[in-house]
């Protein structure tokens, strides 16, 4: 596991002393690693939503595409 020190504030340092003590984590880096853990699904669910949104318009969603789907899954779990 590689090594990154940072340095921050003495209000942003007591911040994250009193989120290990609360949320209980056990130490400083584990609650930073969570952050950023957090950030990268962040940004992956972000990536997916815009390319969602770039993509061509699909089939309206609605009560005939649902019945539709009802009905797929219906026959695939009586096979």
């Amino acid at each position: 596991m590689g090594t990154m020190n940072v340095s921050l504030t003495d209000g942003l340092k007591s911040f994250v002393e009193e989120q290990v003590a609360a949320r209980g984590y056990s130490t400083s880096s584990e609650y930073v690693r969570e952050l950023i853990r957090k950030d990268q699904e962040r940004e992956r669910l972000r990536g997916l939503l815009l390319d969602g949104a770039a993509s061509a318009p699909a089939a309206p969603a609605d009560d005939a595409y649902f019945n539709t789907l009802r009905r797929r899954v219906r026959q695939q779990t009586q096979a």
